[in-house]
């Protein structure tokens, strides 16, 4: 339940501030937020994420689609007792995947627009991609130094 919440949530944020992005700010015009360290432009990028990729095509979306269809399979068939965390950094990253697969089916190009003027033209999905894989990994990283120190009978052992 969480996972869908939180997808239904990334994907509705995403595409609703996609949506106002392309009606108010045409493309190219740029508008400082704060300063000059924070702007809104937008872009449309060719790319997966941040631009890479740009010369990417279906062929790589669909490595993509179906890596990431098999991973969401093998997690919930193999995990009946499911941790938040990894539920809500699963669906922060399908919601922003999804987003992102959405933009480039209708428009053939990802919608981009956060510009912080040293790194590259992002969005609210590329931004729910990027949390979620930090969850996924705080977690993993947690989750395996903790049985570490358990092997090793350090602070956390029984």
């Amino acid at each position: 339940m969480i996972f869908a919440l939180t997808l239904g949530l990334v994907l509705a944020v995403d595409q609703s501030s996609k949506a106002l992005v392309r009606i108010f700010l045409p493309v190219g015009k740029s508008v400082n937020v704060i300063g000059r360290y924070i702007a809104l432009r937008q872009t449309r990028n060719p790319g997966v994420v941040f631009g890479l990729f740009s010369n990417g095509n279906v062929f790589l979306l669909l490595i993509f689609s179906s890596l990431l269809i098999v991973l969401l399979t093998i997690y919930f068939m193999r995990d009946k007792k499911r941790l938040r965390i990894v539920d809500v950094s699963l669906g922060l990253i399908c919601g922003g995947a999804i987003g992102n697969i959405i933009d480039r089916l209708l428009f053939g190009k990802v919608i981009d627009f956060i510009d912080l003027n040293f790194w590259p033209v992002f969005n609210l999905a590329d931004a729910a991609i990027v949390v979620g894989v930090a969850l996924l990994l705080y977690y993993f990283l947690r989750y395996y130094f903790k049985g570490d120190r358990r092997e090793k009978g350090g602070e956390n052992a029984p």
